[in-house]
């Protein structure tokens, strides 16, 4: 790319910047990349996303050749334009003269940064010649990962499981979808487990062939297993708290239950209405916290919000725009989903825990604490034959835990707990 490529850098760096000043999720920042033509869409989202997914490794090269680190209020975009062009350079390879001169433009187009645009030249031809030997001499796993992050994976899974997460974080995750029932009309995939497959097909999700016709959704893999671990629902009642985006609502449906989805937001309420008439599928949706949502029934599944650490694949800028006090914070706030999601199971009836975190503060304490305060709540172990035979996806005390490096590929990390009320609640 050339100057034909410059609204997508464009666009780029108003998502980069949106994401490390204003601390905003990168999926909020992508509907201004609707005016884009869908090229260019894709290479701006793909040049931030890399950005951000090696952000720790780039800051070190890049202090390799600055003097001294810019002061944002003088310097404006200046930093996030080197990073741009640190990522086009070492990550995506692209020619030095595209990349540099792009940076050049964007710096020009700065009232702030360009009064720094001889130093973003400077510093990005001396990386173009140099920066890949700086980067190769860098454990670029480890700078990748922020240290509040990476010292708490250290504590609970030791140093060499943590490297592994790191590691596992470096790559993007694949596409896998859950097929509506065996045999659907999809993809070029590969199997995995149960219905979920992992594409292969490189196209737009939409032009993807089943998509249309409401044969699979978008889903990742690990993301199946909560609704699994209810068993079998068919014709019976089912609540899932916390519903969007759907994929554990349309599983429910596809597999028979009577299912009423429960989500606060509206927005997330019509994507699931959308889903659910693409795929022909029926649930009851009711727009409501879940901590006020009146209702009771046998099976009741909880994927509680979180820090979601275990789908950075897919989010890497999650680790630069959290921090340790969102644990906590998230962590209380899915305690009182838990203990209101308790109150509708009906006796004898289970419910499934779940979150997409690698923290044990918002996972396997939040169970340890729940129980020792519901003694009519107990474990109902998970068995290696509910997931498919992988019996070291299972805890010693009988909860799922999975991992960004498990499987070939990877899959999210999450944890899910099975508990059953007594008879006589």
């Amino acid at each position: 790319m050339t100057v034909e490529g410059l609204p997508a850098r464009k666009a780029a760096l108003a998502l980069l910047s949106g994401v490390l000043t204003k601390r905003k999720p990168l999926e909020a920042e992508l509907p201004q990349l609707k005016a884009l033509p869908p090229r260019d869409a894709a290479f701006a989202r793909a040049l931030a996303s890399q950005t951000l997914r090696h952000l720790g490794a780039l800051e070190a090269v890049l202090r390799k050749f600055l003097a001294k680190p810019l002061k944002p209020h003088k310097s404006g975009a200046a930093m996030e334009i080197l990073l741009l062009g640190a990522c086009e350079l070492l990550v995506l390879q692209t020619p030095a003269h595209a990349a540099v001169d792009a940076a050049n433009r964007l710096a020009a187009a700065d009232d702030k940064a360009v009064h720094f645009k001889p130093l973003v030249n400077a510093v990005l031809r001396k990386m173009a010649s140099d920066g890949a030997r700086v980067l190769s001499s860098l454990d670029r796993e480890r700078l990748s990962t922020p240290d509040w992050l990476y010292q708490r994976w250290i504590a609970q899974y030791g140093p060499a499981v943590a490297r592994q997460i790191a590691r596992a974080h470096q790559n993007e995750a694949p596409l896998d979808i859950t097929l509506k029932q065996a045999g659907a009309t999809q993809p070029e995939s590969t199997a995995l487990f149960g219905l979920s497959r992992r594409v292969t097909q490189e196209e737009r999700v939409e032009t993807l062939p089943g998509f249309a016709e409401g044969a699979w959704w978008v889903q990742d893999a690990a993301a199946t297993l909560p609704a699994l671990l209810l068993g079998d629902v068919r014709d019976k009642a089912v609540i899932d708290l916390c519903a969007a985006p759907g994929g554990k609502t349309l599983q429910l449906a596809a597999a028979g239950g009577r299912v009423t989805a429960v989500e606060k937001q509206a927005s997330r309420i019509a994507r699931i209405t959308e889903n659910l008439a693409r795929t022909g599928l029926a649930a009851t949706l009711a727009e409501s916290d879940a901590r006020d949502f009146e209702g009771t029934a046998p099976l009741v599944l909880i994927d509680a919000p979180c820090t979601a650490t275990g789908t950075i694949r897919r989010h890497p800028e999650l680790p630069w725009i959290k921090g340790a006090a969102d644990v906590t914070q998230m962590a209380a706030q899915a305690y009182e989903i838990l203990e209101s999601g308790a109150r509708m199971v009906t006796p004898g009836g289970k419910l499934v825990f779940a979150v997409c975190s690698l923290e044990r503060e918002e996972g396997e304490e939040q169970i340890a604490a729940f129980l020792g305060e519901h003694p009519d709540f107990a474990r109902d172990p998970i068995k290696a034959d509910e997931v498919f035979g992988n019996e070291g996806w299972i805890t010693r005390e009988g909860e799922l835990r999975t991992l960004p490096f498990y499987i070939e590929g990877g899959m999210d990390g999450f944890f899910a707990a099975r508990l059953k009320r007594s008879e006589t609640s």
